[in-house]
């Protein structure tokens, strides 16, 4: 039998209904999670939703593997983006067809969280600080990724994490304020352009909370994603967060309350334990908390997504139904991971030493614990082979005119107590033993310090790493990486000189009685070692350094140690030995070059003022070392852009945990300080020169747009890649706006002596604010400049444009005004009110909030709020002009028995009339979700 579902020349929506109608509850229910169920007497096979695809195919096997999503953000190139794209859903369709029910079409990338603090631990995965840029680079992912086939998808991909994800510390269960400025014009707007022009299928929330409430509970999933945007695919929630609502969050007490809420704020698929998952689905709807057509809803839209990747059509109606075995880690795929790795290099620094001449009688010094790596990260694919930048000099200069050393020390370790080493056991191979009195007997390790109390030891006989096994400390591991990472250990100096060494969750190492090293529980007391240097790594390499022409070191973040998922980074800046060896190699040799290899931003302000060249590549996967070698060498003219600001340090971030970019003063649109280097830096070997920014008219409409062309020549005589970028400014508005904020950008590639005339395209919609007295896009009248040049810090041509838009009225303060749709603020974070909306709270005994420009009329008498007095109550204070200025009303809040316990207050009001700056002064433990003045 033939069911209507089953033909593919039916309308998609009919098919998806017709589907859905025919299952039964149980097989609804199965149908909810991350791993589908099947149903044969329907022949709906099984399917995953969640295949790794962040900078290529990952978890399955090999694939090609692109550089980190920070990198490829320094590209700059959207085109390059979509070739990316579509080669990641080739290699994840062969995989699919070789098994279905476990390989999936559903691609959880890209990564659109903003990264407004250099600190989160996750920054590798995303595409920087900039929502425009974010938002370019992501759409050109997901264009890649899906195809441009009107109706059948590549792959779909799953942009996460919706939204406000810049943490690692507490992620599970902290909520972040975020008011509706902030969240309108920055966090959101990443995220808008891959929806309404990327068309992207799929979505995934957030572990953290917005303003109060879980993300996977967030209605702005259905608000604004779903029906704002348009998208009609479906959403997933992270892993473990239906759990998480209840044990992290402790936001809801049962699972099926989680869950219930979940699947009616818009997550359409559950990642979490299956078995507890289908519990909770059967005690919701049970309990009335869901209704079978919830689930009828949230499956509509996942089958949507499987009918538009032609799981239920005949494969010669599919264009993308059979890829060929030979494209997975195909070489053309391989020349583009070379491509992208080449472009995203950026050179930070060059006084003239690059690029190095490719002379035989010339020999370098490659140096750094980097050098001779390519490493990989937690969202990585397994490469089909991997080029460590030592290889890639190697092939430049020739092995004979290289030399190398990573610059580690080798040690022995010794028991303090015993005073014998520890070596290999005889019996078993890698296990290690404090059993030899023999110094030459004693096992080897190079060690490596990656700072902050994390270091590494690697057996120099074998290559491997020490790593905690379920029988002691053995060496016995290729990569120091994992989830957990075991490879990674602590060593605490004691007043001797000796040391505690202890693993990676702080547990001291140990002898048991037969001298082997193992880890001992955390009230014990570990066992003193003395660290014996066999090789001194400083010395190696300075030696190294003196003797060739050219030093090159190479320095940076390992993936898995001191920042990545679940771990922020203590500092911004390299590892204390990383800069000591760089200091010495550069005292021994004047001509270096420093190599930066990372995930991060890094605060490298003696390199800039002492070294004469510096690049900074990310962790670019297969080909990171012939392309560096590339940069080096002058075989590729870098032209990569800073996809974040590097500053100088911590103290010119605000906390981690404040969302507040416009207050806070993040990122480069409102950071007034000096910095190391500015969003979008980047030079070349070649030397552009800007002579003009003309605009088609001088004066548009709010409903108008205008025509901008910048001319930019190439003064050098060699070829290589611009990035001209365009940026505006308000030069007067009602409300704080950025000091500039990135408008449009384009990567050309200018042969030497050539010129070209760049266009863009700028809309009066590119220039409105969120208007948070009328809670929509507002653009203002008045002038506006626009700047353009090579990065955010030289910005050489501008012009002014008129605009004739909007005058914002005075605030009306009759009707009820969400309190979060303030002005200003001091003291105070955002929360949720579960009647409707959010709220205001305090983060400490007081704080306010500030309404400007209130049209207050003729003497209103009355001032109303809808409150919360949790346990303790306090007091609501009236004033205007300033916190500090007249008193015209008050009122106290009465303790009204919880946070979402809510009562309204009434306040006579004397002496307020006109037009004014209203300020709510609390106390205590007011919370405040609207209020007016009548």
């Amino acid at each position: 039998m033939k069911y209507p579902f089953q033909d593919p020349d039916l309308p998609l929506e009919e098919r998806v209904r017709d589907l859905v109608s025919r299952l039964t509850l149980d097989e609804k229910i199965e149908l909810m999670c991350q791993y589908q169920t099947e149903i044969p007497r329907l022949g709906v096979q099984k399917y995953k939703h969640g295949t790794e695809g962040a900078h290529g195919v990952a978890w399955l096997g090999e694939a090609t593997v692109f550089p980190q999503n920070t990198g490829l953000a320094c590209t700059w190139n959207p085109e390059l983006m979509r070739e990316i794209g579509s080669v990641i859903a080739e290699e994840a369709r062969v995989y699919y067809q070789r098994d279905r029910a476990i390989n999936g079409l559903t691609v959880w990338a890209p990564t659109v969280d903003l990264e407004r603090d250099p600190r989160w631990g996750r920054t590798e995965e995303a595409y920087g600080e900039d929502p425009h840029l974010t938002g370019e680079l992501s759409t050109g992912l997901v264009k890649g990724m899906q195809g441009d086939h009107p109706f059948y998808y590549k792959t779909v991909a799953t942009l996460k994490h919706f939204y406000g994800n810049n943490n690692e510390a507490d992620r599970g269960s902290a909520s972040v304020s975020i008011d509706p400025r902030n969240k309108r014009e920055y966090y959101l707007k990443a995220f808008e352009a891959p929806f309404r022009e990327g068309k992207a299928g799929s979505m995934m929330t957030a572990y953290n909370g917005i303003n109060g409430t879980p993300c996977n509970l967030n209605h702005e999933v259905n608000d604004i994603v779903k029906q704002e945007w348009g998208m009609d695919g479906f959403v997933v929630g992270d892993a473990g967060d239906v759990l998480g609502t209840v044990m992290d969050h402790h936001y809801v007490a049962s699972y099926a309350e989680a869950v219930a809420g979940s699947v009616k704020a818009g997550i359409d698929s559950i990642t979490d334990d299956q078995d507890i998952a289908f519990r909770a689905l059967r005690d919701a709807l049970e309990q009335g908390l869901l209704e079978e057509e919830h689930l009828d809803h949230a499956l509509r839209n996942t089958f949507r997504v499987r009918f538009r990747l032609g799981e239920f059509d005949p494969e010669e109606r599919n264009p993308y139904s059979r890829v060929p075995e030979s494209k997975l880690c195909a070489p053309e795929h391989a020349e583009l991971s070379l491509r992208a790795a080449r472009e995203s290099i950026v050179l930070l620094k060059n006084d003239g030493l690059l690029p190095l001449p490719r002379d035989p009688l010339k020999s370098a010094a490659v140096i750094g614990p980097l050098a001779n790596e390519a490493f990989t990260d937690w969202y990585s694919g397994t490469p089909p082979y991997r080029i460590t930048p030592l290889q890639g000099v190697q092939a430049k200069a020739g092995d004979r005119n290289v030399q190398f050393h990573t610059g580690l020390d080798q040690v022995r370790l010794r028991s303090a107590v015993s005073g014998t080493y520890v070596a290999l056991s005889s019996e078993e191979q890698g296990i290690l033993l404090a059993g030899t009195s023999a110094s030459a007997d004693a096992a080897v390790f190079e060690r490596n310090d990656w700072g902050w109390g994390s270091v590494t030891l690697r057996l120099v006989s074998s290559g491997k790493f020490v790593t905690e096994t379920e029988t002691g400390l053995q060496a016995a591991a290729d990569e120091a990486r994992g989830w957990f990472v075991k490879e990674a250990f602590g060593f605490e100096a004691l007043a001797d000189g000796s040391f505690m060494m202890k693993n990676w969750e702080g547990k001291p190492i140990l002898l048991d009685e037969h001298g082997r090293l193992v880890v001992g529980g955390l009230e014990e007391t570990g066992a003193p070692f003395t660290i014996e240097t066999v090789q001194d790594g400083i010395a190696e390499a300075v030696a190294a350094a003196a003797s060739a022409e050219t030093a090159i070191v190479f320095v940076g973040n390992s993936p898995f140690i001191n920042g990545k998922e679940t771990v922020d980074r203590p500092d911004i800046t390299l590892p204390p030995a990383q800069q000591a060896l760089i200091q010495a190699v550069f005292e021994a040799n004047p001509h270096t070059v420093v190599v930066i290899v990372g995930g991060y931003p890094f605060a490298v302000n003696w390199e800039q003022e002492h070294v004469p060249a510096i690049l900074f590549t990310s962790h670019a996967g297969q080909e990171l070392g012939h392309a560096v070698a590339d940069v080096l060498y002058g075989d590729y003219n870098p032209g990569g852009r800073l996809n974040m600001t590097w500053y100088k340090s911590t103290e010119q971030l605000p906390d981690i945990m404040d969302y507040d970019i416009i207050k806070g003063k993040r990122t480069y649109q409102y950071f007034d300080g000096d910095v190391l280097y500015p969003f979008g830096h980047g030079l070349s070997y070649s030397h552009f020169e800007y002579s003009s920014l003309t605009l088609s008219h001088p004066k548009i409409t709010a409903e108008g747009s205008v025509t901008v062309t910048v001319a930019v020549r190439n003064e050098s005589q060699l070829a290589g890649d611009e990035v001209v970028q365009l940026y505006v400014k308000a030069d007067t508005s009602r409300v704080i706006r950025p000091l500039k904020t990135l408008k449009s950008f384009l990567r050309v590639h200018l042969a030497a002596g050539a010129s070209e005339t760049v266009t863009f395209e700028l809309k009066a919609e590119d220039l409105a604010f969120w208007d948070v007295t009328r809670e929509r896009y507002c653009v203002e009248s008045g002038t506006y400049t626009l700047m353009a040049g090579p990065s955010s810090g030289r910005l050489p041509v501008t012009a002014v444009l008129q605009v004739e838009g909007e005058t914002i009225p005075p605030r009306k303060l009759r009707e009820p005004v969400r309190a979060v749709n303030y002005n200003d603020y001091q003291g105070v974070f955002l929360d949720e009110c579960r009647e409707g909306g959010e709220s205001i709270r305090l983060t400490r005994d007081s704080g306010w909030i500030a309404f400007h420009d209130a049209d207050l009329g003729d003497s209103p008498a009355t001032f109303e709020a809808r409150v919360s007095g949790h346990i303790k109550g306090g007091d609501i204070v009236i004033t205007t002009g300033s916190p500090d200025g007249p008193t015209v009303g008050s009122c106290r809040v009465l303790p009204t028995g919880g946070r979402q316990a809510w009562s309204t207050v009434e306040a006579d009001l004397k002496g307020l009339t006109g037009r004014a700056d209203v300020f709510l002064i609390m106390k205590g433990e007011v919370q405040i979700s609207w209020f007016r003045i009548a």
